[in-house]
């Protein structure tokens, strides 16, 4: 069996398209936060190699699920986050929630259709978001915004891969209907620039992603502690400002990312009505 570490990408979470433990969260929060990354980067990187066999995959995800759960330590990851988890009387559900998506990420290569992807989400995105907020102890009435949020950053980011994801690990998370209906398959993902119907589902895609961020738009002014609502309603600019750009680039061809340049100036040009929600808020 291949080894985990042999396995891993080498990605961090600074490489990530989205803030994870920035330093606007909290110090006491981001330990938990970063254990939790670390070990779900590396469930990830097991999940996506290009060519480990399957049984292979499935095989060492079930070995971290068990050093999570107490029934091994074989993981170092696993075992650190299981004693985050224990020292703040967390939940370990949230991690294994993604470990499900994982091995769907093994298993399962097409989404018929939207509701299906949407499914996914909820264990591949929606439990990071869920997680941050149990650390923050927050409450659970924000879940479906939270879940919203997370869907829609999924979304993006899949739009965001879909040449790289379908040449790579034959892998297309863009929903088979949304393809059928407009008249092409696959292999359009494979071409160097996106055809006039391809640009045409990303941007029908999109276009439902940004109902995804209308209802997740409340979220970062209910949230009690500053520091993790600056956090969100900054990944909130971000994911609006991609999605944008979704609607009128082409992904195979074009950039559809931020410098970090471009961060801090949508960061910095939100402040003023991030001040002002808080302030209504407050009232």
């Amino acid at each position: 069996m291949s080894d985990i570490a042999a396995l891993q990408s080498g990605k961090g979470h600074k490489d990530e398209n989205f803030p994870v433990a920035s330093v606007l969260i909290a110090p006491r929060h981001r330990p938990p936060v970063l254990a939790f990354y670390h070990f779900v980067r590396m469930a990830d990187d097991v999940a996506d190699h290009p060519t480990a066999p399957a049984d292979e995959k499935l095989a060492l995800l079930e070995t971290m699920r068990a050093s999570l759960e107490g029934e091994s330590d074989a993981v170092r990851e696993g075992v650190t986050l299981r004693a985050v988890l224990a020292e703040r009387d967390l939940s370990p559900v949230h991690a294994l929630d993604l470990l499900e998506a994982f091995r769907r990420d093994v298993t399962k290569s097409r989404y018929a259709g939207w509701d299906e992807l949407i499914d996914y989400c909820r264990y591949s995105a929606m439990p990071v978001g869920r997680f941050v907020l149990d650390v923050h102890g927050e409450s659970p009435a924000l879940w479906p915004a939270n879940d919203a949020l997370c869907a829609a950053l999924q979304v993006i980011n899949h739009l965001q891969d879909c040449g790289k994801d379908y040449r790579t690990l034959n892998r297309v998370y863009i929903p088979e209907d949304a393809l059928a209906a407009a008249g092409i398959g696959v292999e359009a993902l494979a071409a160097d620039r996106a055809g006039p119907a391809l640009r045409d589902v990303i941007a029908g895609l999109a276009g439902k992603t940004a109902g995804l961020l209308d209802g997740s738009r409340p979220f970062a002014g209910a949230i009690r502690d500053l520091r993790l609502a600056l956090e969100v309603d900054l990944i909130q600019t971000l994911a609006g400002d991609l999605n944008r750009m979704l609607m009128t680039r082409d992904p195979l061809s074009q950039p559809v990312h931020h410098s970090r340049s471009d961060a801090v100036r949508l960061f910095l040009a939100r402040l003023p009505g991030f001040a002002l929600m808080r302030l209504k808020n407050r009232r």
